[in-house]
């Protein structure tokens, strides 16, 4: 990597670049990174400022909604002036005042089978994080990263509790290996239904921001053939070791499933793991 960091940069990323697992080299690695975050929501907002303010080189965000009152006691990427306005433009806005050097691609749809090849592909993403709140993006993503061979992080919040894993090709089971297909709809309680602890946002988003920090700089450790869940009431953290299914729809051997498709909408973001 030939770039040079400015004065002004390398005072920026000093506390990264003290770290002798990061370095300068490492720090050229997140700024010439590619990471896409599906939703600008609970867990998209933490990740994306995390990921700003850490250089990522380019931050993709994608979603179609517009911040609502209701957002702001956890999507803190929104503040009050921001209600009303589309989400992905408040987050692009927020994150270049954290970081301008930071490119930011923002796509004002929602993600479905016809369109998250094209968004994977715009910026040949290196990484993948899913901050959606219902399981037929989740599994669309998942089977998009799978074909597209693209490593992804998939996270899920509810009312105290949190998860996540994450996916590199060739390295373990996908998020189908395991869940295998979604619910039908209506079957599990959506966070507006049940509510949700503001902060299991930051405490999983900023998870998944770590996961694709990982990876970008080459780290071992990523949660890969692993579930991680979170009970804040308890202050417990667990780890689920998972096996990859070599009879999956997506990833196994013979797979059965080889083109995108929308699933009728479920919404909600976590599948109860107990």
């Amino acid at each position: 990597m030939s770039m040079a960091f400015t004065d002004e940069q390398l005072q920026r990323y000093s506390r990264h670049i003290i770290l002798k697992e990061v370095g300068v080299r490492g720090q050229k690695s997140i700024s010439a990174g590619r990471v896409l975050i599906i939703g600008a929501g609970g867990l998209g907002a933490p990740a994306a400022m995390y990921l700003a303010a850490a250089g990522v080189g380019t931050i993709g965000i994608a979603d179609a909604d517009r911040v609502d009152l209701s957002n702001l006691q956890r999507q803190i990427i929104h503040a009050t002036q921001d209600v009303g306005k589309a989400k992905v433009q408040s987050a692009k806005e927020s994150m270049n005042a954290m970081n301008p050097d930071v490119e930011v691609a923002a796509y004002n749809e929602w993600i479905n089978a016809g369109n998250i090849r094209d968004i994977i592909s715009d910026r040949d993403y290196d990484f993948i994080i899913d901050g959606t709140d219902n399981f037929p993006v989740k599994f669309l993503i998942n089977d998009a990263c799978v074909m597209l061979k693209k490593p992804f992080v998939h996270a899920g919040i509810i009312r105290f509790q949190g998860q996540l894993m994450s996916y590199v090709p060739g390295r373990g089971p996908c998020y189908r290996c395991v869940f295998h297909d979604p619910p039908p709809p209506d079957a599990v309680p959506t966070c507006r239904q049940a509510g949700v602890l503001g902060v299991m946002g930051g405490v999983i988003g900023t998870l998944q921001a770590t996961e694709a920090l990982k990876f970008l700089l080459g780290m071992e450790g990523l949660l890969v053939g692993q579930l991680l869940t979170y009970n804040a009431l308890t202050m417990e953290f667990r780890k689920v070791k998972l096996g990859q299914n070599p009879g999956c729809q997506v990833c196994g051997k013979t797979p059965s499933i080889t083109t995108l498709v929308d699933y009728e909408q479920a919404a909600c973001d976590l599948r109860p793991w107990e």
